[in-house]
């Protein structure tokens, strides 16, 4: 179990403008790169991948596999391969970490690390 702390009582990740926020982007790319199956309930992403079914939450990136296994995608960090550059995007890498999560998950049958594949096949 994995605890996070926030002070100030908000979660600036998870609170209601950011997630809205973030619906909205990620509809209007996915309309751009002509994805359409993902759909947006509540908090979270719902993906119908060709390999399984995925949630994404647009507060804090947590990713699992229908019907309700965590799946562990580490994002690289910027200090790793240099700065993931969205034009559409502000400087928050949340919000890129959750649009690229959403994006992978979207095109499942193109995925190739076998960590990932094998997660989403075994749930």
């Amino acid at each position: 179990m994995v605890s996070v702390a926030h002070r100030g009582g908000v979660d600036p990740e998870a609170s209601a403008s950011t997630v809205e926020m973030r619906a909205t982007l990620l509809n209007e790319t996915l309309q751009v790169l002509g994805i359409g199956n993902v759909r947006i309930e509540g908090r979270r992403a719902l993906v119908d991948g060709k390999l399984g079914t995925c949630t994404v939450h647009l507060g804090s990136a947590v990713t699992h596999v229908m019907p309700g296994g965590m799946l562990f995608i580490v994002p690289v960090g910027a200090q790793h391969r240099g700065r993931l550059f969205l034009p559409f995007a502000d400087d928050d890498p949340k919000t890129a970490e959750v649009l690229s999560k959403v994006i992978l998950l979207a095109r499942d049958d193109q995925i190739m690390d076998p960590n990932i594949l094998s997660q989403i096949r075994n749930h």
